[in-house]
């Protein structure tokens, strides 16, 4: 009876042991799977790396294993069995090549795409306010680079974290199993599915697995530590100089600035000084024109120099080239310097009335613009228009370089507001060609008054200037001997932008003077046809004459004998 209470006690305590020592197992799983639910994560970059560097090392292992087996069996004697299993192990042997060849990028670096950073580009060299985008998108890329190493390196601590933890809970649970009084029951239970390693041996095996993945991880962990803090010191080093040159660059920005404002503020300066000193708006004109070029030309030498690099090395490629830009771009470079011959010899100013002849084609207008490249003309109603082109009102470009190869007609230069014109009539041989004269000459003087006093008073200005034997201005008639009669040319000054109207008035007054007087008659183009009748009689021919005007077209005289 003794016997059997002492056995029930000892039983008692057995499966007390046992419960106490589950319960520590249970507790210990349950750290052992939140930590493999961490690491068995599908976004685990980590150790789905350290998987696939682990599965290569195996395939590494097995691929040595099959070849000795191989080699092992070759020396056997070849019966059927090992010719089947030789076969077995050569299938096993290609499909262990394929593994390898397909795992071989984890050969030596498994993690290296998590812990390298990408190149960067070089570093630019913030010389000029252009570079400076360029500049904050490098610190941008090297920024994203950065955090990205950052949040990977976070992530290897939390994976060895958790390993460690594994680690610890493993060691401990190994611990239970060899320190458990009732050994025996705690594997049967543990053999029933109850646990979740059956025995001691899987557990050695999975905490010896762990400790691989810990050692590779915290290996890896400390020459990322490395790469992390050099990159780092680069970037910020790099960094640093950017933004002292970005900074640089935003001062000299500042300076260049301020000194192309006091430029234009002179610019404008000048052009009021010049209108508030010069009276006459073609010179007016012109000085802006040079001003504008001056002022603009300092300022692109100030920023030519202010960023180019190497400014005496642009100056050498630019005089070896200028040979090849001369030949190749001469057209340019002749209306440039047509340009400046214009501006300095003051040959045509804008508001002038200009004449050009290229080609057979003549063009009369008025100077609106003179640029760098071309002279613009407004072609007017004149004389030239109505009886050569029958049009106007076109806007004409003329090459700078037409000053060199182009006769030019300038019809104001010197402040000459008026020219020449000259109105050509016929009248009959029986006709009172002193009169004709007279009313030719009254009619112009009448007409071209004001433009005879205005014309007497800029020779006298032009006396300075200029060499003037003749400056007789008053109205000039001339009388001509023609074939069919005697013309009358009468001369007089008009405004050089008005001929037209001029020559128009004068005609129509000299048409109504002329038409008043019997003692005038216009010639024109006309055909005289003589006739001979004979008479019987005294036998003398009697000859008569009949005059017969045409309107236009001139005939030759016809003879009828």
């Amino acid at each position: 009876m003794r016997f059997i209470l002492v056995l029930l006690v000892f039983c008692s305590f057995l499966f007390g042991a046992v419960v106490e020592d589950m319960k520590q197992i249970k507790a210990l799983e349950m750290e052992i799977i939140e930590a493999n639910k961490f690491l068995d994560n599908t976004n685990n970059m980590w150790m789905k790396r350290y998987s696939n560097y682990w599965s290569y090392q195996q395939v590494l292992s097995n691929l040595s294993q099959t070849q000795d087996e191989i080699l092992n069996l070759e020396k056997q004697p070849k019966t059927l069995e090992n010719r089947n299993r030789l076969n077995l192990l050569e299938r096993n042997l290609a499909a262990l090549e394929q593994q390898k060849n397909v795992l071989d990028i984890y050969k030596d670096t498994p993690f290296g795409e998590l812990t390298q950073a990408k190149e960067l580009e070089v570093m630019p060299n913030v010389t000029n306010p252009f570079l400076i985008v360029r500049a904050y998108a490098y610190i941008k890329k090297a920024d994203t680079e950065i955090g990205i190493l950052k949040r990977n390196y976070k992530s290897l601590e939390e994976n060895i974290n958790q390993l460690m933890q594994k680690d610890s809970a493993l060691k401990a649970l190994l611990q239970v199993y060899t320190a458990a009084v009732n050994q025996t029951g705690l594997q049967n239970l543990c053999s029933s599915n109850y646990c979740l390693y059956a025995n001691e041996k899987e557990i050695l095996k999975a905490y010896q697995e762990n400790l691989n993945a810990l050692t590779v991880l915290e290996t890896t962990k400390e020459v990322f530590q490395t790469t992390l803090e050099i990159f780092t010191k680069e970037v910020e080093e790099n960094k640093t100089k950017l933004k002292e040159q970005i900074k640089a660059q935003f001062v000299k920005g500042i300076y260049i600035g301020i000194t192309i404002l006091v430029l234009i503020g002179i610019a404008f300066a000048l052009k009021l000084g010049v209108r508030k000193y010069i009276h006459d708006n073609e010179r007016i004109y012109t000085t802006n024109k040079i001003i504008n070029f001056l002022n603009i030309n300092l300022i692109v030498l100030i920023l030519l120099f202010a960023y180019l690099d190497n400014v005496g090395y642009l100056v050498t490629v630019l005089g070896f080239a200028s040979a090849g830009l001369a030949i190749a771009m001469k057209d340019l470079f002749m209306s440039v310097l047509g340009w400046i011959v214009i501006v300095v010899g003051g040959a045509v100013h804008a508001g002038d009335r200009i004449k050009v002849i290229k080609d057979g084609a003549v063009y009369i207008g008025d100077v609106l613009d003179i640029s760098v490249l071309r002279i613009t003309l407004y072609e007017d109603i004149t004389w030239t228009t109505y009886t050569e082109n029958r049009r106007a009102g076109r806007i004409i470009f003329v090459p700078n370089n037409f000053v060199f190869t182009t006769m030019f007609s300038n019809y104001t230069h010197g402040g000459m507001k008026t020219v020449w014109d000259g109105i050509d009539f016929t009248i009959t041989f029986e006709s009172d060609h002193a009169r004709a004269c007279n009313i030719a000459r009254e009619c112009a003087k009448k007409y071209a008054k004001g433009y005879t006093e205005s014309t007497r008073k800029q020779f006298a200005k032009l006396r300075d200037r200029f060499t003037l034997r003749n400056t007789n201005v008053e109205p000039r008639v001339f009388s001509l001997l023609e074939a069919n009669g005697i013309r009358i040319s009468v001369w007089y000054l008009t405004n050089a932008y008005a001929t037209l109207a001029l020559r128009s008035s004068i005609s129509a007054e000299i048409i109504d003077e002329i038409l008043a007087e019997p003692n005038i008659q216009i010639a024109y183009p006309s055909t005289t046809i003589y006739t001979k009748e004979h008479k019987m009689g005294e036998g003398e021919n009697q000859e008569a004459f009949k005059s017969v005007r045409l309107s236009d077209g001139a005939i030759p005289p016809v003879s009828f004998h």
